[in-house]
């Protein structure tokens, strides 16, 4: 293998092991949910805190399932009480779902722990090695089409 070759099996094993430590910390910060909700569906909680009203096509979409897929989702989270469906006003053919106070409550509560957790990890490195992260970390969201500028911010987190 050439050294081009080594240098990409290098950064893959090692965006590999970081998935896995960021996987983990995901896990943790539902522990304390996981009866109420999966991971599925805490992205769909996750990305209605993003997006506010979203109809099933574009929840289907976003989530990259079918809408088979989204509306069961969608139909355990509402039963759950941590989304509402309301008739689109605009096109009273379709429904818009967004999160209810509960919903709202939970991803708050998940992303704050998953923060704080990811804030001891990083705390253990230099100051040098947190830049490099971030510039790292930038580059593999850019290449990706990922953007921190496009998270949504909670407060506390």
């Amino acid at each position: 293998m050439d050294d081009d070759g080594e240098d990409l099996d290098a950064v893959i094993t090692a965006v590999l092991a970081g998935s896995r430590l960021l996987i983990s910390v995901a896990a943790r910060s539902l522990a304390a949910v996981e009866d109420k909700i999966t991971l599925p569906q805490f992205r769909m909680l996750v990305l209605l805190a993003g997006h506010g009203g979203v109809n099933l096509v574009t929840m289907a979409e976003l989530l990259d399932v079918n809408s088979s897929t989204a509306m069961r989702m969608a139909d355990r989270l509402a039963g759950a009480g941590l989304i509402v469906r309301e008739v689109n006003p605009h096109n009273r053919r379709e429904s818009m779902m967004r999160l209810t106070e509960e919903g709202h409550r939970i991803v708050d509560e998940v992303m704050a722990r998953r923060r704080k957790q990811i804030g001891e990890i990083v705390s253990r490195m230099s100051a040098t090695q947190r830049q490099a992260l971030i510039s790292a970390m930038n580059a593999f969201n850019e290449a990706g089409g990922e953007s921190a500028a496009s998270l949504p911010q909670w407060p506390g987190v």
